[in-house]
């Protein structure tokens, strides 16, 4: 590289910062392939995540890691610096803060702005490490606004192990409130980010981080150790509670790290935890991810109870062009608590006409809790030939997303404002400041007539106002797209939410509370969009195609949208559900053998909560409301399929007696006020059974006797535990000729030689044939032995809506 180009001058937000020796090469060992990674690469890195990763830099102080000369080889390794106090020389632009020590202060920086995070990579700091605790605006530490937990898989464990834990840690946050976010380190492991509510001190929140691993260790002493230190680690994954102490900290998602090779501490999914080729991710793979707006680490932006969003004011420059006092437009205050949804969400758009000085039409994307507005003078183009003019104005609150009305004369945007159409988004690319692909779903009479995709490309040309101008581009839709009929058309899928068990006891004061039945059938998620019906299970098998009978009436609902939870059951004579007679329709993929099923098993849906509507989330709203709102949406009419049944409020006592009149298992309590918490089991809904029923898993069979001889006699079933699939008994009785069947099929196709389960006494292992634990059938039973085994279990069906991973004890 040129001298002139290895040393340069440039202004980011206003900040002239230095830039030399660019062509250093920082990491010798490169992804790319190009013979290295050069500091011109991380510092254009950091640029790249900005917008990701400040938002978790935000107020909090950063000590930093830096190889000035590059991290070396493995062999030869370059020296690093670890810098808390800023040294003399530091820009006055730079903020900071002083934290004071027993025996000294030190200021240290805030990485509040792309300014600053520019020139730590100047000085080769590749690794930013921060607590979790953030300022306050004058410099008061504040408490903590999230858990961390970090995984360190001990000597011979591999990464995949330690997402195996991860999971086991994520079962008892998720439980208590504190949904984890996963962060493979960059390193060896990986660190786990929950969320807090600011009602606990860093010691406080230490001490629930103990007692978790602790817990951990109990259940998994095997596999898991909490102990500090290192002797008796080999094999184990350690979880490092400690990093919580409001004087320590941890590597900042989205930093780079200094090993050999450029990894990155990079915010993961649970599904890519799942991968059994899981791996440390490199910047370039990240700046990928980033590009395609993937940034799992998202929804840790918003902090507190009321949702306000942690990073840098947004809409500050929305409030000060505009007075409360004289606008009827949304004008949150600093810090209000305005409409952030949460991450399951879809997110919306609008576009508005606005007849101001001059006429134009407003373009707004939600996005990180704001919508990012451009103004286009001539509308949204309709024809792909042609591009419009979009300038990019200020942030809006989310709360615009549905204002029409007239903003006075002489106040800024003075004129009428109407909504041109509005709706859901998905993204195709999302790079700030560079370019924006979307697809938008809007209103069936809305302005741009059916499913429309967009870019908005920043034209990078001239200075000053120039410099907002984009191009709004109209491009193909995918021909799914183009008839309203493709996947994104519908809802972003979810995860049902789960009961716990539990007793009469556990309900506490009736009041509360309202019953529902347990209804004795497999449960379903309902997607609709424009008229068409999507019918997913709890394992996401669509199951559509299988219960045609219920799709007309489905279809008939009268919205653009929803998302809707149930149960398919079958009624038998008397008009009680019976999970026997649902058994033949389940698993059908021939056509013909499904008509023949709807004939003769009629399905019904008995629908109980509304998860979203018309594109706005309702799983926040209290529990009545959403029963309410079903209610409304879908009436009550002679000979449908589609039933909203009764719910009892505050009488436990009747609901249990109906239920045991219609021959149910039991009742589902669910708190009046709780939210939909999906993908979890919440505490706030309980199953209460009158009777024993237990998910198991199939491990195996013996040969049948008699009639049964050749074939099937008894299923030989386990239950998940810590330490493996334990048996928990064989269950002969209660099988249909048509079951046995389906049953000798099924074993035939997932036979193998080795038992999957323990603790099998000798005599049931005797002449036993074991099969692949893949699938989960459920039992009714008379009680537990002491030895923990089943005492007299019946057979009543398969579920295969459920996967092994799911099954627990039912025994609250």
């Amino acid at each position: 590289m040129a001298a002139d180009a290895d040393n340069q001058a440039v202004v980011v937000d206003g900040h002239t910062i230095k830039l030399t020796n660019l062509s250093k090469v920082l990491y010798p060992g490169s992804s790319t392939g190009s013979g290295g990674t050069t500091k011109a690469d991380v510092i254009s890195y950091y640029a790249s995540v900005a917008a990701v990763m400040l938002p978790h830099l935000w107020q909090r102080p950063a000590t930093r890691k830096r190889w000035p000369d590059g991290v070396g080889t493995p062999d030869h390794q370059g020296p690093v610096f670890f810098n808390k106090d800023l040294a003399t020389g530091t820009p006055d632009w730079v903020s900071r803060y002083v934290i004071e020590h027993r025996d000294h202060d030190n200021a240290y920086p805030v990485v509040n702005d792309l300014a600053t995070l520019t020139w730590l990579a100047q000085l080769a700091a590749l690794e930013l490490h921060v607590p979790q605790w953030r300022f306050d605006n004058d410099g008061t530490p504040q408490r903590p606004d999230r858990l961390v937990l970090d995984l360190d898989p001990g000597e011979g464990v591999s990464l995949a192990e330690c997402a195996e834990v991860a999971g086991w840690v994520r079962e008892i946050l998720a439980d208590i409130g504190h949904d984890p976010v996963p962060v493979t380190s960059g390193s060896k492991g990986i660190h786990l980010y929950a969320p807090l509510d600011g009602s606990q001190t860093s010691e406080e929140a230490t001490e629930l981080a103990r007692q978790l691993a602790l817990a951990l260790e109990a259940d998994h002493g095997d596999r898991v150790t909490a102990v500090m230190k290192r002797s008796g680690r080999d094999g184990k994954v350690f979880i490092d509670w400690s990093q919580n102490n409001g004087a320590k900290t941890t590597v900042s998602p989205y930093s780079l790290r200094g090993r050999s090779r450029p990894t990155v501490a990079a915010p993961r999914t649970w599904a890519e935890l799942a991968d059994p080729d899981l791996a440390q991710l490199e910047y370039d793979q990240v700046l990928s991810r980033v590009a395609d707006g993937i940034d799992p680490f998202a929804p840790l932006a918003p902090v507190g109870s009321g949702g306000s969003r942690s990073g840098p004011d947004r809409l500050a420059t929305y409030r000060s062009m505009r007075d409360a006092g004289k606008t009827p437009e949304p004008v949150p205050a600093e810090g209000e608590s305005i409409a952030v949804r949460g991450p399951d969400d879809a997110p919306t758009f609008v576009i508005q006409e606005h007849h101001a000085r001059a006429l134009h039409w407003d373009f707004r994307l939600e996005r990180d809790g704001v919508l990012v507005s451009w103004a286009v003078p001539k509308s949204p183009p309709t024809d792909p030939k042609v591009n419009h003019l979009a300038v990019q104005t200020e942030d809006h609150p989310l709360e615009y997303g549905s204002f029409e009305g007239s903003i006075p004369r002489g106040e800024y945007g003075g004129g009428q404002v109407s909504i041109w159409d509005a709706g859901t988004y998905t993204t195709q690319k999302w790079r700030d400041g560079k370019e924006v692909i979307v697809t938008l779903f809007g209103r069936p009479d809305g302005g741009l007539g059916g499913p429309a995709k967009f870019a908005l490309i920043h034209t990078g040309k001239g200075g000053g106002r120039a410099e907002r101008n984009w191009l709004m581009h109209r491009m193909a839709l995918d021909p799914a797209g183009e008839q309203g009929q493709g996947r994104s058309a519908f809802p972003e899928p979810i995860s049902p939410m789960l009961a716990t068990p539990g007793t009469t006891s556990d309900v506490g004061d009736e009041d509360d509370w309202a019953f529902e039945m347990k209804w004795d059938g497999v449960r379903v998620v309902v997607y609709l969009a424009g008229g068409e019906v999507r019918l997913q299970s709890r394992k996401g098998r669509d199951e559509t195609a299988t219960y045609p009978d219920l799709i007309d009436d489905l279809a008939a609902i009268g919205c653009d949208s929803a998302i809707l939870d149930g149960e398919i059951v079958v009624l038998d004579g008397q008009g009680a559900p019976s999970f026997g007679l649902l058994q033949p329709r389940i698993n059908l993929t021939r056509p013909g053998d499904i008509t023949a099923a709807a004939r003769k098993y009629p399905a019904r849906l008995m629908l109980f909560d509304l998860v979203a509507l018309d594109g706005t989330s309702w799983a926040r709203r209290p529990y009545l409301a959403r029963r309410d709102a079903l209610g409304a949406l879908v009436p009550d009419r002679p000979g449908s399929r589609v039933v909203v049944p009764p719910i009892f409020e505050g009488d436990l006592t009747a609901a249990m007696e109906t239920s045991r009149a219609l021959h149910l298992e039991g009742v589902v309590a669910k708190r009046r006020d709780s939210i939909y918490q999906t993908g979890r089991r919440g505490h706030t809904w309980l199953k209460i059974k009158h009777r024993q029923t237990q998910e198991v898993v199939v491990g195996g069979w013996r040969p049948g006797q008699g009639r049964r001889d050749g074939g099937v006699g008894s299923l030989l079933v386990g239950v998940p535990s810590p330490e493996g699939l334990r048996y928990v008994g064989r269950v002969g009785s209660g099988f249909s000729d048509h079951g046995l069947a389906e049953i000798d099929t099924l074993v035939a196709r997932l036979a193998r030689k080795t038992s999957p389960m323990i603790d099998v006494p000798a005599q049931d292992a005797r002449d036993a044939h074991w099969i692949t634990p893949s699938q989960v059938g459920e039992v009714e039973y008379v009680e537990l032995t002491s030895a923990g085994k089943l005492r007299h279990p019946v057979w009543k069906g398969w579920r295969p809506d459920k996967s092994p991973d799911e099954v627990v004890w039912e025994t609250p």
